[in-house]
């Protein structure tokens, strides 16, 4: 005889938009997406800070370099455990990979401030929230396939 596996879904609407929103809210996607937007506020807070406390005393691309190690090491158990959901390799080489990435934020940034702020004469932060998406998708991608990419997977030779 042959067993039958039956299962019953809720047909209630709630349950489906409940359901519809989490399956979102765990994409891979979605979440890189909410932690680049925690990841900003956390380093623009940092520069913010930095520049309201020091500003004139230190040269603001310093803070820039010191905000944006910050905010990578603040971020990173994010991007690890919700994003990526990596758990094999050490902390620090995932740590210290995912900073490798987050370089091109800062190469863009030391590369682009002195062109918006000294020639163009915009404030810092403006400039730097001008700079900042020019290597998001790129950071997305370097990150999924080398940062945090699943190594068990990967073909051996």
């Amino acid at each position: 005889m042959t067993q039958l596996d039956v299962r019953t879904f809720s047909t209630d609407r709630s349950d489906l938009r409940t359901h519809a929103l989490t399956s979102v809210l765990r994409g891979q996607r979605t979440t890189y997406l909410i932690g680049g937007a925690v990841t900003v506020a956390v380093y623009s807070g940092l520069l913010a800070l930095g520049l309201l406390i020091l500003e004139g005393r230190v040269p603001y691309l310093f803070l820039v370099a010191v905000s944006h190690l910050l905010a990578v090491i603040i971020v990173y158990p994010w991007y690890r455990l919700v994003v990526f959901r990596t758990s094999r390799d050490p902390w620090i080489r995932g740590c210290l990979r995912f900073y490798a990435v987050g370089l091109s934020f800062l190469l863009a940034s030391l590369a682009g401030l002195p062109l918006l702020v000294e020639l163009a004469g915009l404030p810092v932060l403006l400039a730097q929230l001008l700079v900042l998406p020019a290597s998001t998708a790129l950071s997305y991608a370097i990150n999924r396939s080398w940062a945090f990419r699943d190594r068990t997977r990967a073909k051996r030779w």
